[in-house]
């Protein structure tokens, strides 16, 4: 249970502060578009355990505009109008239409952050989003109108940590263990196998597997493709001219045929074509900015 905090400190480690550092996943990342606006936020320390960060999208676009992201091995609660959502882990791509103009709120926990908030396995809600009272009860019916009527980011972020902080949720050391092993591969671009995993972290395999399914909600195996992927990805959006032979090659591939193939199954587009969109995406926006 997370401990009694003097209502002194409390203020003080309510101030979240923004988060800088480039969002990964994020299709066409890096193109700007008029009218539209996305801001992240660290979270308080005694939250830092469970949530990676906060994040909003806000729109008032001219035309319809299509967003796309890459699955992560993660658990979102997200606000939009009055609806408050848990999102599972996915496993497939995110696509959504924004129009008009609105607003989306969101808390992306870390792998594993979200399991000591359920009574059950994370797997449970892989591929699907469900209401969000019908994971918390009664509590979680208004959670959207309170947090969304306020103006400021800050505002609303406090209400969300106030409605985490009364589930009084305790880190184990499973989900520690399963977040670090998550985090050593998403940052660790040489962990292409799943044996690496079980070596590094001294874990016998089937423990591994059910552990991961229970705290994180998918398979360690798919967690290393999709960092991988994610890489990939980044890679494309930092330099749309590299070397295919030669990613597939940084990223464990047994060849450049196997990326293309995983890559295309995933964003529906070749390498190749996708660096091709992007540069025409760039090329649009610099031309409708004058």
């Amino acid at each position: 249970m997370l401990a009694r905090t003097p209502r002194k400190e409390l203020k003080k480690r309510d101030m979240v502060s923004p988060k800088h550092d480039k969002p990964r996943g994020v299709l066409h990342s890096g193109t700007a578009v008029a009218g539209m606006a996305h801001a992240r936020y660290w979270p308080s320390p005694d939250l830092a355990p469970f949530v990676e960060h906060y994040w909003t999208v806000e729109w008032n676009l001219a035309a319809p505009l299509q967003r796309e992201t890459l699955p992560h091995p993660v658990v979102h609660i997200v606000l939009e109008g009055a609806e408050a959502t848990l999102a599972g882990p996915a496993t497939r791509r995110f696509t959504t239409t924004l129009a008009g103009n609105g607003r989306v709120f969101g808390i992306k926990f870390h792998p594993g952050g979200f399991r000591p908030f359920l009574d059950g396995p994370v797997s449970a809600y892989a591929d699907r989003t469900v209401a969000l009272h019908e994971v918390f009860g009664p509590a979680a019916h208004d959670l959207a109108r309170r947090a969304l009527a306020h103006d400021t980011h800050e505002a609303t972020i406090a209400v969300l940590e106030t409605f985490l902080r009364e589930r009084h949720a305790a880190i184990d050391a499973t989900a520690v263990s399963m977040a670090a092993i998550a985090r050593r591969i998403a940052e660790d671009r040489g962990i292409t196998r799943i044996d690496a995993v079980v070596r590094e972290f001294g874990i016998g395999l089937r423990t591994l597997q059910r552990q991961f399914r229970d705290y994180v909600g998918v398979h360690p195996k798919w967690v290393i493709q999709r960092y991988r992927l994610h890489e990939a990805l980044a890679r494309i959006d930092d330099d749309a001219s590299c070397d295919w032979a030669a990613l597939a090659a940084d990223l464990g591939y047994a060849d450049q045929a196997h990326l293309i193939r995983d890559f295309k199954k995933l964003i529906g587009l070749t390498p190749a074509d996708y660096a091709k969109a992007k540069s025409r995406a760039a090329q649009a926006g610099s031309v409708s900015r004058g």
